[in-house]
């Protein structure tokens, strides 16, 4: 029996729907202008186990959603002044957040799809029968179950796996992490050491976050990245007519992270001129503007970082020894991505989400054989040149899942199609990862020209078969080929 618009319903029609087997029964907002419908629909959902709330139109569905919480709103499409479309887009622009599923006898595919776009689970058409709204709903549960879910694992991963931004799992990032925490509020100043995109300036962000200053500025320079002669200036600030574009008196970047913190970052390109004054800074806790005759009083906390070898270049008259002790209170060495890779999974988990929301796109796996190539790379631009891979295999993959061929031929070791040399990037010198991409990609291509076969493939390649057995063990690769011989 269906349920129309004039249709009576019976007792027994209604003691069809079954009731949920939880106790803990669902919140239903049931929008329609047909009293006949609320009434019948209504005392259907009673039955099956479901809290009713009614609303004849959409304005009264509107002061509903307002007042109470719900878990699923059921509506009709087709209503006088406000129709079951403005009615979504209106709750779309609130915090209402119930899984929505419309109805409509009137409805079409076009106004099914618009219905979705707005926020719709599901559509259905009228007449319709009680299993039928009962089993859509049923889904719609299930479906909200399995996302709540969904993101409950998700905060859990990431509380287990972040610190203050930073994703980590490593032993040697932990350890950093619990050093933050001990550091955080004294005023020591702190020199963080690493190579480029190991992450040197979340560290410091963090330390700032985790610290009583939290609320203060944090303000981040690269002493390399400004011209020399207007360092001092945007370090300390200058006053009007102290050179010839100084029009106005300017703040320098330490008085604007007065009572907070500054991160000085590749201090190693400092000028031996402005270690002097920076040196004076530190001591005194006094800055002087450039055309200034007067010293300004401030509260920072000094966080330097750099990728340069700082004791050697004291040792080569490049930086000042007593700046270099005055700095180096407490040092924090960040590792290279290639020194902890059990931090990849996590970080290319964490990658694909970030980058599933700026691209729009469903990427949200990595097969394995993509993730063993990233395992095994060198990663010369630390966690920076894995994010930036993650990045570039998302747009140029065809499905949802990241594959091999959709990395960068520095990472997979392909083959150049023209010359058949591996390509090798200017920056990766390294001689044992270039050895081993190359023996891996001959072990590839002999076993697939040998249909598998590892005895006439350890002939292809000169070697004795127990000796490829021992490669395909080390490289992790025994599942390439089918052939055990």
């Amino acid at each position: 029996m269906e349920i129309s618009r004039f249709s009576d319903f019976t007792n027994g029609f209604v003691l069809k729907a079954q009731a949920p087997s939880n106790n803990s029964a669902k919140h239903v907002l049931l929008v329609d202008d047909e009293e006949s419908v609320l009434s019948s629909l209504g005392q259907i959902l009673g039955e099956a186990g479901y809290n009713v709330t009614t609303a004849s139109s959409g304005e009264e569905a509107l002061g509903c959603a307002a007042k109470g919480k719900f878990d699923l709103l059921l509506t009709d499409l087709k209503m006088p002044e406000m129709d079951g479309l403005e009615l979504l887009q209106k709750l779309g622009e609130s915090s209402f957040d119930a899984t929505t599923i419309v109805m409509s006898a009137f409805g079409n595919q076009d106004i099914a799809l618009q219905a979705i776009r707005l926020g719709a689970y599901d559509y259905i058409s009228k007449p319709f029968n009680a299993e039928e709204i009962i089993l859509t709903l049923k889904k719609a549960e299930e479906r909200e179950r399995l996302r709540r879910e969904n993101q409950v694992l998700k905060d859990q991963v990431r509380k287990r796996y972040s610190f203050s931004n930073i994703i980590a799992d490593s032993p040697s990032m932990t350890k950093i992490f619990e050093t933050i925490k001990k550091i955080a509020d004294y005023k020591t100043t702190i020199l963080i050491v690493g190579e480029s995109g190991t992450g040197k300036e979340l560290i410091a962000r963090a330390i700032h976050q985790n610290s009583n200053r939290r609320s203060k500025k944090f303000v981040a320079i690269n002493c390399g990245a400004i011209p020399e002669n207007l360092l001092e200036s945007e370090l300390f600030g200058h006053r009007k007519g102290a050179f010839t574009d100084a029009t106005r008196d300017k703040k320098g970047l330490f008085e604007e992270a007065d009572g907070g913190t500054i991160l000085l970052d590749e201090i190693g390109e400092l000028p031996l001129h402005l270690q002097v004054k920076l040196l004076r800074v530190l001591q005194e806790g006094q800055i002087r503007p450039v055309g200034g005759s007067e010293v300004i009083p401030i509260d920072v906390r000094v966080i330097a970082a750099t990728l340069r070898d700082l004791e050697q270049d004291v040792i080569d008259g490049r930086f000042r020894d007593d700046l270099f002790y005055r700095l180096n209170v407490v040092t924090i060495p960040v590792p290279p991505l290639r020194e902890r890779k059990e931090d990849i999974p996590i970080l290319v988990h964490h990658f694909l989400e970030k980058h599933q929301v700026k691209l729009q796109l469903p990427v949200d796996k990595i097969e394995d054989e993509a993730q063993k190539l990233l395992m095994n790379y060198g990663w010369k631009g630390n966690v920076r040149e894995l994010e930036n891979a993650i990045e570039r295999a998302m747009i140029l993959t065809e499905g949802n899942s990241i594959t091999a061929s959709s990395l960068p031929k520095s990472i997979t070791g392909a083959p150049d199609i023209e010359t058949g040399d591996i390509i090798i990037p200017d920056d990766n010198f390294s001689i044992k990862h270039h050895t081993r991409v190359l023996e891996e990609n001959l072990i590839r291509r002999a076993l697939a020209q040998t249909h598998g076969n590892r005895t006439h493939a350890a002939k292809l390649l000169e070697i004795s078969h127990r000796t490829l057995l021992y490669k395909l063990k080390e490289y992790n690769l025994t599942e390439v080929g089918s052939d055990p011989k």
